[in-house]
């Protein structure tokens, strides 16, 4: 953070806390009291009307403030909370940003709508299934956003878990990254595919070995992510039947590929649109009896082998 930055955010600060030390602003802006002595002498010598109380800290003189945001409760709350969720699922760079952002939401609230945003945002709780500071994805997510913002072709190692025969392959690709999905709890590259001459999704866990080359190339004008979707078509159809036992915990963990659901008198009908048929086996096989594949015929009989397989582990 630049010091024009910090000197704003301590301002902010202050607006929204009330009183801090001068070891409570250094804690929060990753600096040392010293700097924050001297950032504080700055503010005055701007004109910022500042209280030092002894044992209590810096404070804002009564009726100082910058001019406010007008944000209603639901409004704030649903900055706030999304600066969490991203704060979460973002390497350190933007969730410093994330937080820096909160404060300056949280600094430009009314005391009143301040204490309903912070209750609600006490109330509602977004968990991420791990610490992406932790994950070697982290490095792995800065150089994509950095190839996505200077428009440079990367080539990785990918590891393709659904193919037609049903077993994982590993190849070289290279693609044009246009963007980065977060979805169910993982990140996706959106890009165009060298190989494939087509769109594609690939998973960031299944990248490895990623390298940003020399070559530049140019987005298409009318791309959007909400409507990227690849040409190969999901021209699989798969019905299966579930009993009334199961029927509601299908219903609550649905596979991707749901296309429709419908109550009949013997369970629930689900309808699936794939590209290959491995890709639900797995999601299948976890219903064990409770699934019947009505279609096609290729999936039943490879179902059957599978628990035949399955069934030899245990003999």
């Amino acid at each position: 953070m630049n010091r024009t930055d910090r000197l704003l955010a301590i301002v902010l600060e202050l607006q929204g806390k009330g009183h801090r030390r001068a070891e409570d602003l250094a804690e929060t802006f990753e600096t040392s009291k010293r700097t924050i002595y001297r950032d504080i002498q700055a503010l005055g010598q701007a004109g910022v009307p500042l209280i030092s109380t002894p044992g209590r800290g810096y404070s804002l003189m009564k009726g100082y403030f910058l001019p406010p945001l007008s944000f209603s409760t639901d409004e704030a709350t649903m900055l706030l909370l999304g600066s969490d969720f991203m704060a979460q699922n973002f390497d350190a760079q933007y969730r410093a940003a994330a937080q820096s952002a909160s404060r300056k939401i949280e600094g430009v609230l009314p005391e009143k709508l301040r204490e309903e945003v912070h209750y609600l945002q006490n109330s509602i709780l977004f968990i991420s299934r791990d610490i992406l500071e932790r994950s070697p994805r982290a490095e792995l997510l800065q150089q994509l956003r950095r190839a996505i913002i200077q428009r440079t072709t990367v080539r990785f190692c990918y590891h393709t878990r659904h193919t037609v025969d049903g077993k994982g392959e590993q190849n070289t690709r290279e693609a044009d990254p246009y963007g980065l999905v977060h979805v169910g709890g993982a990140w996706h590259l959106v890009a165009w595919c060298h190989l494939r001459q087509d769109m594609r999704n690939f998973r960031l866990e299944r990248m490895e070995s990623l390298e940003l080359l020399p070559e530049i190339f140019d987005r298409p004008s009318g791309f959007t992510m909400l409507l990227s979707r690849s040409k190969e078509s999901r021209n699989i159809v798969i019905r299966i039947l579930f009993d009334h036992e199961v029927a509601r915990w299908v219903q609550e963990a649905p596979s991707f590929y749901t296309a429709c659901q419908e109550q009949t008198p013997t369970g629930l009908l689900v309808t699936l649109h794939v590209r290959h048929e491995s890709e639900v086996l797995q999601w299948l096989l976890s219903w064990g009896s409770h699934a019947q594949v009505l279609e096609p015929e290729s999936l039943r009989s490879r179902l059957a082998e599978e628990a035949q397989a399955i069934l030899k582990n245990y003999q």
